[in-house]
């Protein structure tokens, strides 16, 4: 055994044991003598010799963080007036962004929504007293519907005034005393009516909105700002805007000194009475002169018989209109499809929506462009726009998205070809959490991303700003999948079934000597016809375990699946409760204003009275509210 030697009198054992001594008292003096904080400047000194031990203190005692198990109780938020429909249940909070709406609802099934923008009005006069046949009342009331539909898409609130709006006016009775010319007379009667709804945007019903969403000229008229009273060049008076105070010196300047020649507003005022901007490429005007001077056919329908030209020019504009919303989606329409194996049923609803958007609408002129946009590019049917079905999302300005959300349960359904699950196979079966948004998001956030980050990010998607014009969400658990109504949501008339295509095919009466389409392998796999054949039995089955109710095995598994895929739960809910909130929000507008200047302009299919089928899209199993 070697000999161990002693350092300074101490063997290796003890030295270790001393160093072990040292360590503990270092470590104590380190803990409890030195002061928590050391002060920079003359006291230093001071501060050393006055230290005294302090315990760091814990200011929020209780966190305000749902997930705290000893977070005391509270009550919900009081319930917002027509925030129920069709089972869906929403509150409006600057909170929206919030990944999960339970932490400020505090109740699962209510989803929290972004409050809804102030629209701004605009106004149109219509002369109900004037007499007119059935069959041209109808046209003159189609066309308006086309003014209000064009209007409300792009953000306003468009109103349509009647002579009741003027003669409530204080001056209507002074300015039947006047002896005027019949056009100074009936353009007055327009501004007592504007003036006593207090002022905003005058417009003609025949001039519309003719430019995309974030077009620069409809931001400002939409903010509701206007500083001072307002005219455009080369409008004449189809758009005023201003405030109340300034609409009524101007009412009061024509009427009390008159120009018994004037045959209009502008001509009867001082030339400073208006600030003239110069003209926008943004609307469009679809004046008497325009049109016997750009389109000759509407003019000569127009002569032959005023209800065959309003019917003409109707559908000019909406041609106009589609046709504009194309051009400002130049790389098509992406129906998305993130899990593409099993789920060609379940957006083919979709699939057929975008048929019809890339479609070109009837006209009687196919190659003309909106008089504000001479040199637009038609629609031509045999080049319609590109449809595509990629599974990521992406943020591009020019391509417009139609997202499918479904419901975990449906999702899990659908890809794993079951009729029934249980919670047996969601705890052992699915290896990947909220894999929808996983995968529409997986191009644009990359893969480390939890799943609150990523619903945050489809909420964006779905309600951000200018979001509502780039894209529409989906669910496929309602039936039918597609309201009918989506006119108002583009603002114009969808096509009801796509035209031809103008490309020539074999004339054979089967399928099979026809050119198949050319499929895009970044669509995903094409499913064999057994694959499909089974999906709408699947989609049956999941659309009925909604329909279930009480303490049943379907429900327990439903439920289930929503605790394991919060994300996607949310994002469902969500997408299901901002498509029913917009339609509330028109129903209720609509039904309001078909009270007023006889109803002209009403979409009589989308009335919202119980009973009929404006009131039965949202109703996919739950109780109507």
């Amino acid at each position: 055994m070697p000999k161990q030697r002693a350092v300074l009198g101490l063997r290796p054992r003890r030295i270790s044991f001393l160093l072990v001594l040292l360590g503990l008292f270092a470590l104590f003096t380190l803990l409890f003598t030195l002061p928590s904080a050391i002060p920079t400047g003359p006291s230093l000194s001071k501060s050393i010799a006055d230290h005294k031990f302090s315990i760091p203190k814990y200011k929020d005692k209780i966190s305000s963080s749902i997930l705290n198990p000893f977070r005391p109780a509270s009550h919900k938020p009081p319930e917002q007036k027509n925030s129920t429909y069709g089972g869906s249940s929403w509150y409006s909070n600057w909170n929206w962004r919030s990944p999960f709406s339970s932490s400020i609802t505090l109740d699962e099934n209510r989803s929290l929504l972004p409050p809804l923008k102030d629209r701004a009005p605009i106004y149109c006069y219509y002369d109900t007293t004037v007499q007119r046949d059935k069959a041209t009342g109808e046209a003159d009331s189609a066309l308006l519907l086309t003014w209000r539909r064009a209007w409300w898409a792009q953000g306003f609130k468009p109103i349509i005034l009647s002579p009741a709006e003027a003669m409530n006016n204080p001056l209507y009775d002074e300015l039947q005393r006047l002896e005027v010319e019949p056009g100074f007379k009936k353009d007055m009667m327009r501004w007592l009516a504007w003036e006593n709804m207090g002022g905003g945007l005058l417009a003609h019903h025949l001039l519309l909105p003719m430019a995309a969403h974030e077009d620069p000229m409809l931001s400002f008229l939409r903010r509701g700002e206007y500083p001072g009273l307002t005219r455009w060049e080369g409008f004449d008076n189809a758009l005023f805007a201003g405030p109340k105070i300034q609409i009524a010196d101007a009412i009061i300047q024509a009427l009390r000194t008159p120009q018994k020649k004037a045959k209009d507003f502008i001509a009867a005022v001082t030339g400073d009475t208006f600030r003239v901007d110069p003209s926008r490429d943004s609307l469009a005007f679809y004046d008497t002169k325009t049109i016997e001077k750009t389109y000759p056919k509407v003019a000569e329908a127009m002569a032959e018989s005023r209800e065959k030209g309003l019917k003409s020019l109707n559908l000019l504009i909406n041609f106009h209109l589609h046709n504009t919303w194309q051009d400002a989606f130049s790389n098509g329409i992406a129906v998305l499809k993130p899990m593409p194996a099993h789920t060609t049923y379940m957006i083919e609803p979709a699939v057929d929506l975008a048929t019809r958007l890339a479609a070109c609408s009837d006209s009687p002129m196919p190659a003309s462009c909106p008089p504000n946009l001479l040199k637009c590019s038609p629609c031509v049917s045999s080049h319609p726009m590109k449809i595509a079905t990629p599974a990521r999302y992406r943020n591009t300005t020019g391509l417009y998205t139609i997202g499918t959300v479904p419901h975990p349960y449906t999702l899990r359904t659908l890809d794993t070809q079951r009729e029934t699950l249980d919670i047996a196979f969601v705890r052992r079966e699915i290896k990947k959490r909220d894999e929808w948004l996983y995968l529409i998001f997986q191009e644009l956030l990359g893969t480390g991303i939890s799943g609150s980050v990523r619903v945050v990010k489809f909420k964006d998607a779905v309600a951000g700003d200018y979001a509502t014009s780039h894209s529409l969400w989906l669910t496929p658990e309602r039936e039918p999948m597609v309201p009918h109504d989506l006119d108002w949501w583009f603002g114009f008339a969808i096509p009801s079934n796509a035209t031809d295509d103008g490309k020539s095919e074999t004339p054979v009466p089967g399928p099979e000597r026809r050119p198949k389409p050319q499929h895009d392998p970044a669509d995903g796999p094409i499913p064999s016809d057994d694959e499909l054949s089974r999906e709408p039995r699947l989609l049956d089955r999941a659309r009925e375990v909604f329909k279930s109710k009480g303490d049943t095995s379907d429900v327990r598994v439903r439920s289930a699946m929503e605790a394991w895929n919060l994300a996607d739960t949310e994002a469902w809910r969500f997408a299901r409760a901002f498509l029913a909130r917009s339609r509330v929000e028109r129903m209720k507008w609509e039904e309001e204003e078909s009270r007023y200047a006889g109803g002209v302009g009403s979409d009589a299919d989308n009335t919202g009275k119980s009973g009929s089928s404006s009131s039965s899209w949202l109703r996919w199993g739950d109780d109507e509210d």
